[in-house]
This record gives structure tokens, C-alpha cells and sequence, in this order.
């Protein structure tokens, strides 16, 4: 396996990911279905094991290209290993990281979070009624498909993902209104939530991780929830 350290700390550049609508106020207001996209990547890193289908997906040479440009380098590790081998690696490298037992590191907020200086580590904690209260406020169209806890990271970027997109769908057709309103909870729930405790959470992954994927991974993620969070405080009403 690849030794620890190394990931790139080059920017992330979310329009690499797709294509960022053509509508003149989507692309004025710096948002698009790009954002969506690479939420939507992340999310389904984190929900579970890598696949057979999503690692064909990761190994083509065009969205090999695209990871590039969004930061990630991968090493030998990920792309030369026989399917089936890196396959097994991969899954027990995301056992080892995130599931347990023992010494993962939990992929929950209510884990991370801290509160008046004091760690959080309780599962279906007060942090987890938070988010599955914000995600339920946001309405159905929005909810993401879980049947684990609201605060798991995958769910938290799905809810994410949804929100980018219907915001690039409401520019696309003139209702800014709609648009506003999805990026005030886009920005209350980086605040509020992605922003209070995924850096720390990449952190400890790419200082645990022995496959370059799983470091590369938690790079892009720190890195994209950083850029987002600092577009969506310039975006002006």
C-alpha cells in the first residue's frame, strides 16, 4: 500500500466537475450544477464501499482527467491494482476508516461536534435532532435517501447536492426568489453544520489512511467545503 501523506493542496476548481449552466445569472451568482456534482461525488464516496460500477466510473480516463483538475493524485495503488484486488482493499480500507470497530473515525457530526469548547461524541445526540430538523424543514424535495443517522456525512452532502441543484434549476428559469432561498440554507447549513466539523474530520482521515483514495478523497472534501463556504459568503443578494 502507499504510504501516508502526499495529497495535493492544489484549489479546487468545482466548474471542472460539469458544466455550470448556461444562464447568465447561475453563472453571475458563481453557482451551478458544477457544485452539485462534486457534492453528489463526495456523497456517494462516504456512503459506503466503493462498487464495481463507481470504480469503472473513477478509473475512466476522462473523469480521471477531471479529478485532476479538481485536485486529487492518484498513485499507482488505485490505478494499476486488478479491479477485484483493489476492490477488497478498498473495502477494508473504508471498514478500518470509518465503520470499526475500534479506532475509526466516525463519519457522524454528533461525533466531532463540539459545543461551548466541549467534544462532541454521542450518537443521535442533540446535534443529530439538529440536522434531521434543518433537512426536514428544507421539504421533500430536498431530502436525501438515508435509512441511517440524518448527521452521517454522506447525508449531509447529499442534502447538499439537492440544494445546489434545485438553486441552479431556480436561476435557470428567472425565480430568484427560489434561488435566494436555496442558498440561505445552503450557507446556514455550511455554517451552522459542514463547516463546524468536516476539516477536522478530513484531518484525521488523510492522517490515517493508507490508500491514496481515501487520502485524496478527504483533501477534496476539506478543500471544496472550505471554497464553498467562502463563495457563498461573497454571493450578494
Amino acid at each position: 500500500m502507499d504510504g501516508h501523506g502526499g495529497h495535493s493542496d492544489q484549489s479546487v476548481n468545482p466548474k471542472a466537475a460539469g458544466p455550470s449552466g448556461s444562464d447568465g445569472k447561475s453563472a453571475k451568482n458563481g453557482r451551478g450544477q458544477a457544485e452539485s456534482n462534486i457534492y453528489g461525488l463526495l456523497a456517494t464516496a462516504y456512503r459506503q464501499e466503493v462498487t464495481s460500477e463507481f470504480l469503472q466510473q473513477l478509473r475512466d480516463p476522462e473523469f480521471l482527467e477531471i479529478l485532476s483538475d479538481l485536485g486529487i493524485q492518484l498513485t499507482s495503488d488505485f490505478l494499476q491494482k486488478p479491479e477485484e484486488e483493489l476492490l477488497d482493499d478498498l473495502a477494508v480500507e473504508f471498514a478500518g476508516l470509518f465503520l470499526g470497530p475500534g479506532g475509526h473515525i466516525s463519519p457522524h457530526e454528533s461525533v466531532h461536534h463540539q459545543r461551548d469548547g466541549v467534544e462532541g461524541g454521542m450518537l443521535w445526540g442533540e446535534t443529530t435532532a439538529e440536522v434531521k430538523k434543518f433537512i426536514e424543514s428544507a421539504g421533500p424535495d430536498y431530502s436525501p435517501e438515508y435509512t441511517g443517522l440524518p448527521d452521517h456525512i454522506s447525508v449531509e452532502l447529499e442534502f447538499m447536492e439537492a440544494l445546489a441543484r434545485h438553486e441552479e434549476q431556480a436561476w435557470s428559469v428567472d425565480d430568484e426568489e427560489e434561488a435566494f432561498r436555496c442558498l440561505d440554507m445552503e450557507r446556514r447549513f455550511l455554517e451552522e453544520h459542514l463547516s463546524r466539523w468536516v476539516p477536522a474530520f478530513c484531518d484525521k482521515v488523510m492522517a490515517t489512511a493508507e490508500l491514496s483514495f481515501y487520502r485524496e478523497l478527504a483533501g477534496l472534501t476539506k478543500r471544496f467545503i472550505e471554497f464553498d463556504w467562502q463563495e457563498l459568503q461573497e454571493v450578494e443578494e
